[in-house]
């Protein structure tokens, strides 16, 4: 094990079964350097990833069922660890630059990168959990947030409301779109509603990789490029109910709203079809 600024890398040997296959960057903590150019994958990359994003949603679907007043987010690392684990696959960010953990949790204010840890959930708060699984050379990541007990109106319109501009952003993807209209129509759903747009993280390309081109933002932005048929990408915007100004915790993961206020965030990994979109994590 190896020390992080205040966070320690896992064991991963102690962790993960021998049998199970592992991303390049899991002992070390290193990932490999990014492409320079954004991948069009393969019929057996997009199979690969197909069937990686099918076990993502199925260990988020299984995370959702384990929120509730009085559970440790710890907990619900440990039990999503095992269920990716005896499902033959690596929990991608365990050690991704030296991560601690299996999955993130980022309850409440935290915007992204919550490790998970002793503090039990309260009524009224609300988590996102984040899942990336690593299946047979290929990675699948989403994300959705969840509501702990009982949650005033506002957060739970903050939620619903994260959730529409995701399915906006992805109802406009296609061939010969501009990738820059996904963080535009983001954007627009947020002005509607009065929240701001964290632009300190952004959707990527992913595949063989845990993370390539194409950086997709969620903000208004005037990015160059076009999607083209056979991208593979995330689409995860963050919506905040006051400023979306982060700060990181001296752990160098953890990121929270500057003024205090709640974040939400969902998240699919997309493939450019010949005329649309497919959820590979829906």
């Amino acid at each position: 094990m190896s020390l992080r600024l205040g966070v320690i890398s896992p064991d991963v040997d102690s962790l993960v079964p021998p049998h199970i296959r592992r991303p390049s960057y899991a002992l070390r903590g290193e990932p490999s350097e990014w492409a320079s150019e954004i991948p069009i994958n393969t019929p057996e990359t997009i199979e690969g990833c197909r069937k990686a994003g099918q076990l993502a949603k199925k260990i988020l679907s299984l995370g959702g069922t384990l929120v509730k007043p009085g559970v440790t987010t710890t907990e619900i690392d440990r039990i999503l660890h095992e269920a990716i684990i005896a499902n033959n696959a690596y929990p991608s960010p365990l050690n991704y630059m030296g991560f601690p953990k299996s999955v993130c949790t980022s309850v409440s204010n935290v915007i992204a990168h919550g490790i998970p840890d002793g503090r039990p959930l309260e009524d009224g708060d609300i988590i996102n959990i984040d899942i990336t699984v690593y299946l047979d050379g290929c990675h699948g990541d989403t994300s959705a947030t969840f509501l702990v007990g009982n949650v005033d109106k506002a957060g739970k319109e903050l939620v619903e409301r994260t959730q529409e501009s995701l399915d906006e952003a992805i109802a406009i993807c296609k061939p010969g779109v501009p990738l820059n209209q996904i963080g535009k129509t983001i954007q627009k759903i947020a002005d509607r509603y009065g929240y701001s747009v964290s632009e300190q993280f952004s959707g990527h390309g992913i595949g063989k990789e845990f993370h390539c081109l194409p950086l997709i933002y969620h903000h208004d932005n005037d990015e160059e490029g076009l999607m083209e048929k056979g991208m593979i990408f995330t689409i995860e915007p963050m919506f905040c109910q006051g400023t979306a100004i982060g700060v990181q915790w001296p752990d160098k993961w953890t990121v929270t709203t500057a003024d205090g206020g709640r974040s939400a965030q969902f998240e699919h990994t997309i493939l450019i079809t010949d005329n649309g979109a497919e959820r590979l994590t829906g």
